[in-house]
Order: C-alpha cells, then structure tokens, then sequence
C-alpha cells in the first residue's frame, strides 16, 4: 500500500481527558515502563530501564532545550480602556536564521511567529517595558514584517546591553503543550526540561527524555551502554493535527538538525544501530541514512523531503544492491563533512515516517505515549509493523499515563 493512501482515521483511539498527565510525578525516573518485546508486553518502573538494554549497545538522545518561546505584549491604553493582550509565539530565527547566533544579538532579532489575536494588531510597533534580574529596565518592541507561509516575521529591537537569549530568559513564558489546558507555571521552568538539555532551540520538550535522571544515566554507563547525543529543535509542527483523510494530504514541518562528527563515527563503529530516546532522535537518526543517500548521488543540499523515503529505487532491495547499505551511507555523510570542512553537520528534515517504511539505523525506540491520529502514532506503527494497539490497549487498561508529562515505553519489535 502506498503511504499516501493511509487513512488517518484507522490510528485513532479513545483518550479519556483524565489519562493525560497534566503535571509529572514528583521523581521522574519512578514512572511507569511498559516494555513491549518481539510482540510480548509487559511493565516495570523506568529507573529499571538499563537492565532492558544490550550492553555494547549505542543509545542516542536529543539534547536540545526548550526556550521560552511565548511572548505577551498589551496593546496602548485608548481613552483610558486597556488595550489588547497580544501573544507572539516564536517558532525559529529568521535573521540571523542561526539559532546559536541569533540568541547572541545584541539590539535586534527577527523570527517567525504565531500571532495571538492578530485581527486587534493591525499596524504598528507593539512595546513592553521588562525588568532585567539585575534591576536594571529595558524597552522591547516587537513590529511584523511580513509573511512566511502561514506565519509572521516579526522584527525584535530592544535597548541595553543584552543578548536575545537573556531577552527571552526575562519576559519569555515556556510554551508547554496546548492538551494540558492549563497555564506554564514556574516549575515547568525544570520539569519540562531535559536533565541533559544543552542546545536553546525548541518549543516543545523532546518528550521521552523527561523521565531521565542523572541515576538512571549512571545506571546506563555502568551497563556498558553508549550514549551518545545529537539536536533536533522541536517545533510547534509537532502538535499539527493531522486534517487530511488520507496521510498524503499532511504537510510535515520542517526540523533543523545538527549532528556532531563523532556522533557519526560512533553509529558506524556499532555496526549503523541505535537505541532512539523519542521520536525526534528517530527521525533524526533515520534522516541521516537519507541525508547519507544524497550525498552519494553528490547532492549539496542533504535536506530530506518528505516522502523521499519512499521513492521506488530507495526501497532497501534495490538500495541494497547499488550500495546504499547503511554504513556506506554514513560514510557518505563523514565523506561530504570532510570535503566541506565540518565538525558538526547542520541541515533539515520533513521526513514523515509511516507504515511501509523501512528502518535503518534504529533497532530500540524508548517513546511517550501520543495523540490519537497523529503522525507520532504512524511512526511507531511502522516500527511495530502495525502492532500499535496491542501497547496502547494494554496502557489504557492498565493505569498509564498519556502525552507529554505522562509514562513511557520502550519498544523492542
């Protein structure tokens, strides 16, 4: 069956509102585990995850952080009425459209941007006056620019001696996900953050990386298991519904990567397999296999579209047969890094990962629980080779907790 063709409506199930963890447990690592293993499922608590995995094995985590992303500015007061709440989401940099480098302006920045209640921000320049931890008080202006697709550019200027970075620490407010339906409160400011995040760039949490803590991590190492991280921003993209019938019809967002040359090395020496925490470090790892295949055509540009993957002379027999196995991929990738001069590779993804998709690289997968009729849900199908419902059923019935605050799996088909 073509992809394309997949009906959306065959991945839905009940999700009762009270499943939804609203907020995490008190100690992350002591959520619940469901372990699904060549078709068998069971359950444990998550800090017993390292006795789940081979030791030799390669794990893989996305290591990027959430930025304060949402913006609030009031409209001036008219005749003595308050002006309107505006909200300015920002999705990804425009200029600089470096994320290291935009979040080290000093002056101005510019983004593209959801607008919050757009139809009362006609026109103009939109100010907020914010009071920097050191006392000290500055000005920020936000003014649109213009269209991208369906978002803003919004121009960002501001006086005093600070970065956009320190900026958005001050006024910016974390965007947590729009199913918990309720307000960002401070202790987000931790919990909806990785313990090993590094690298500012995401709206969203890679989510199966919550429940991680240092422990567990320990406990990782002393069982002989690699690790190993790369960066994936997230986007508000993850949260698009998917509103075509059919899954052809669904335009993936695009996601910006960044993986470091040893990162490489080391999925070549464990033989072009790895352990995925979430499904942004699967669509990484697996774009990288792609991003390899267009480097041995001697492409420039490595951007996976969308429905590369399943293009007639990519399906792995023929693949297979011209050479394109996994680690002659990779070595591709090191191969092109080396004639661009790169330590780190930088590029972007649309890849959508459905049922009758084949992997390459990722062998173990350790993912959250997500969304009815999402394409989250299609990408564990595939790996399951449609075996999802036996894990979800089996989660509903006993007791775990869904979406991003909620318990974990790991899955082993």
């Amino acid at each position: 069956m073509n992809p394309k063709n997949i009906h959306i409506a065959d991945y839905n199930y009940d999700l009762p509102d009270e499943r939804i963890a609203k907020f995490p447990l008190a100690e992350r690592d002591s959520s619940k585990l469901l372990i699904y293993k060549h078709g068998e499922v069971s359950e444990d608590i998550f800090s017993s995850l390292p006795k789940y995995l081979p030791s030799g094995a390669l794990m893989v985590f996305n290591n990027t952080k959430v930025i304060q992303a949402r913006l609030h500015f009031r409209k001036a007061s008219v005749d003595g009425v308050q002006g309107a709440l505006i909200e300015v989401f920002c999705l990804e940099p425009a200029l600089p459209n470096d994320y290291q480098l935009n979040f080290s302006q000093k002056g101005s920045v510019q983004w593209y941007c959801l607008v919050g209640n757009l139809k009362k921000w006609k026109e103009g320049k939109l100010l907020r006056e914010i009071q920097m931890p050191n006392g000290e008080k500055v000005t920020l202006a936000c003014e649109r620019m213009g269209l991208h697709g369906t978002s803003h550019i919004v121009a960002f200027t501001w006086d005093g001696d600070y970065t956009w970075a320190e900026l958005l620490d001050a006024v910016g407010e974390l965007p947590i996900p729009p199913y918990l339906n309720r307000a960002t409160q401070e202790s987000d400011k931790t919990t909806y953050q990785t313990v090993y995040s590094k690298i500012k760039g995401s709206v969203a949490a890679p989510t199966a990386g919550l429940h991680f803590t240092e422990r567990v991590l320990q406990a990782i190492d002393e069982a002989g298991i690699d690790r190993e991280e790369l960066t994936l921003h997230v986007g508000a993209g993850t949260f698009k519904p998917v509103k075509s019938e059919e899954i052809g019809g669904h335009d993936m967002h695009t996601e910006h990567i960044a993986v470091r040359r040893q990162t490489i090395e080391k999925l070549i020496a464990h033989g072009g397999e790895a352990i995925a925490v979430g499904t942004t470090s699967v669509r990484t790892l697996e774009s990288l296999y792609y991003m390899g295949i267009l480097a041995l055509q001697g492409k420039e540009d490595l951007h996976v579209p969308q429905w590369m993957p399943y293009e007639e002379q990519l399906s792995k027999e023929i693949a297979q047969r011209v050479g394109w196995s996994t680690l002659n991929s990779l070595q591709a990738l090191l191969s092109y890094m080396d004639t661009h001069h790169l330590y780190v590779l930088h590029s972007s993804t649309q890849i959508i990962i459905a049922p009758g998709y084949d992997y390459h690289i990722v062998r173990r997968m350790v993912t959250n629980f997500h969304q009815p009729q999402s394409t989250l849900l299609l990408l564990v199908s595939a790996f399951l080779k449609g075996d999802w419902r036996k894990v979800y059923d089996y989660a509903l019935s006993h007791d775990f907790r869904f979406l991003s605050y909620g318990d974990s799996s790991l899955l082993i088909p």
